[in-house]
């Protein structure tokens, strides 16, 4: 123990650990910078933003892992250094790589060194960041180029390193310019206290009801996780809470993990501020952000309305009450206190929609934060120099794994662009499905989910936009959808076993099984999965369309779920047996697909369902006074 003080005090930590926050910093600093004044050119902007990542990474990921107070070492320093120059060149020759004609220009010894020190320290890089299953792809796609293909290894390298298409494409560029500053602002509005806003708001808001610390994780979690774009981020920070006053109430272990992990990874699809995958897919689809948010909120809103309704369910079902309202903070009182807080979320959504873009919006939120948080007594003590500095290095730090995952995920694009992958690959989807769109759907639902389990959401995403859109949209599946859908099971992976990320880190909470955590999970989220087959067979759920068949769509989908719901948690008014069960089920499977005739079915199904029931206990009713009359007797 005093060997471990005595190293956690060496001057060597205490300067590198400060170097680490000097650095995060000045990334914060230098975007927020960019945000108000333009950015540099493409090569500029998005090598400096991944030599700041890089940095970051190897000085506080050190290749030496063995303690609680490891520290930079040699290699991690070489691997600065590589880091510095691969991402200088660019910016250095900037003139030299904005004139020159890709497949024309020559290639020399000096563009191949560092073009191969580039993609080592990302590769490297994102081992370190999110761990060794988004490298290996990459490197299994680059072994495929060289091996099966007739490329010429200086042109991939060219292609990778010297043109905007590959590792310095899009997703790096939107990591550069949108996520970061979102991220940032998530870091900042923590600091500042309104995490606790919601917290407090959810409790006064359901706290008090039939499993109430349940329903306070779902809409916690939900609102919290807008902002964080993390489901893990979100279950550790509100689960710590929530997870616990569930099982104080009689939750099982495994249903309260289940509930917050659930909760928590709908945050990535909740408007107004999403994950980093929203931003990624405004600019694939080339439209504002503020459409791709209006495209996800009913799906999002479908989602939580299942969660919460399943939650409600299994407490009436298992006869649970809320938490007493003495303990509970007053709606009102809330409000009046901390209420201000949400006026960056407010501020973001109002530049949004006077057509601002999304990261001039990101910058006004971010400038509003400390402002409104000094206009009352309750907060002003929140805002601190020292917490102002360490929300700009914690706001660095979480943008790191996404630009590690952008780059190298962008490596993965460059393969697919050059050889032409993705048109062989969505030959193969469709000869496989044989033109069914339904089996070509559930393919690729089952790759979002593969793909999801071994990288992050975002490149998840981006590598099933090359490979898997595609398909979709040739059968017949509208852009806006299948760009969705890919992201939804992508996100989704996160509670799907046997890698349910998710929910690994609320059972480490819940202290619950894993397998029976990640089971219940599954089950009060099946909605979740239901949900993308309901806006492809039907793009009015993405506000596509006219009014009427829009509101027709909202009407029938909220249905579908209530049915669904009361039929996979077997309540109604009471508990419900097989038959109507299962007529509530098919219901709502019937109703995925609109139209006259399926909604029709649907409801007659639904209707039959209750009518079941409520026969089955009139019977049951009539049954029981004559057994305890014959008892009598």
């Amino acid at each position: 123990m005093a060997e471990d003080v005595a190293e956690a005090k060496s001057p060597y930590e205490v300067w590198s650990r400060r170097l680490i926050t000097a650095v995060a910093v000045s990334m914060s600093l230098f975007h927020l910078y960019i945000a108000f004044f333009g950015p540099p050119n493409a090569f500029t902007l998005r090598s400096a933003h991944l030599g700041f990542a890089l940095v970051l990474v190897f000085m506080s990921l050190p290749a030496r892992s063995g303690g609680r107070h490891d520290r930079p070492g040699v290699i991690d320093w070489a691997m600065v250094a590589g880091a510095l120059a691969a991402t200088a060149y660019p910016i250095i020759e900037q003139t030299y790589f904005n004139t020159r004609m890709a497949y024309v220009g020559p290639v020399s010894a000096t563009d191949i060194f560092f073009a191969v020190l580039m993609m080592m320290v990302v590769l490297e890089g994102t081992r370190r960041a999110i761990g060794p299953i988004l490298p290996i792809t990459a490197i299994i796609f680059l072994a495929y180029q060289l091996a099966f293909t007739s490329i010429d290894p200086v042109r991939l390298l060219e292609y990778q390193y010297m043109t905007t298409d590959a590792l310095f494409g899009i997703p790096v560029q939107v990591s550069a310019t949108y996520v970061v500053l979102f991220v940032m602002f998530g870091a900042l509005c923590e600091r500042m206290g309104v995490g606790r806003l919601f917290m407090d708001f959810a409790l006064a808001l359901t706290g008090h009801s039939s499993g109430g610390p349940a329903k306070v994780a779902v809409v916690s979690s939900g609102i919290f996780g807008s902002i964080s774009g993390s489901a893990v981020a979100n279950v550790m920070t509100t689960g710590a809470f929530t997870i616990p006053l569930m099982k104080r109430i009689g939750y099982r272990p495994a249903f309260a993990g289940a509930v917050e992990a659930v909760a928590s990874t709908g945050g990535q699809i909740m408007p107004p501020i999403m994950g980093a995958a929203a931003f990624v897919m405004a600019e694939f689809l080339g439209v504002s952000y503020l459409t791709v948010a209006s495209f996800a909120i009913l799906p999002a809103v479908l989602y939580y309305f299942a969660v919460f309704l399943a939650v409600h369910l299994e407490a009436r079902r298992l006869g649970m009450k809320g938490l007493p309202r003495a303990d509970l903070p007053r709606l009102k009182e809330v409000l009046v206190e901390r209420g201000h807080l949400f006026g960056p979320i407010v501020v973001i959504v109002g530049a949004l929609l006077w057509g601002y873009s999304a990261q001039f919006s990101a910058l006004c939120g971010i400038l509003s934060v400390v402002p409104l948080a000094l206009l009352r007594k309750g907060t002003r003590k929140e805002v601190t120099f020292g917490r102002i500095v360490e929300s700009l290095a914690d706001g660095a730090r979480n943008a790191v794994i996404v630009a590690m995952a952008c780059a190298t995920a962008g490596i993965v694009i460059g393969v697919i662009a050059q050889t032409g992958l993705g048109l062989t690959f969505t030959g193969i989807v469709k000869a496989v499905s044989q033109d069914s769109l339904v089996l070509a759907l559930i393919l690729t639902m089952v790759a979002g989910i593969v793909l999801g389990m071994g990288m992050p959401t975002t490149p998840a995403y981006i590598v099933q936009v090359a490979l898997l859109v595609p398909a979709l949209v040739r059968l017949g599946v509208q852009v806006e959808a299948a760009h969705l859908f890919v992201l939804y099971f992508a996100i989704l992976s996160a509670i799907t076993p046997p890698v349910a990320i998710a929910v690994y880190a609320a059972c480490g909470i819940a202290r619950s099984p894993i397998w029976d955590t990640s089971v219940t999970a599954v089950k009060l989220a099946l909605p979740g999965y239901i949900i993308p087959f309901m806006f492809v067979f039907g793009p009015s759920l993405l506000l596509i369309g006219d009014w009427t068949t829009v509101l027709l769509s909202v009407v029938t989908s909220f249905c579908g779920i209530a049915f669904l719901s009361v039929g996979l948690q077997g309540y109604l008014v009471g508990p419900i047996s097989w038959l109507p069960r299962l007529m509530f089920v098919g219901a709502a499977f019937v109703l995925i697909k609109p139209g006259l005739v399926t909604d029709a079915v649907g409801a007659a199904l639904a209707i039959g369902g209750v009518l079941v029931d409520y026969g089955m206990r009139r019977i049951a009713a009539s049954r029981e006074p004559q057994q305890v009359s014959g008892g009598d007797q």
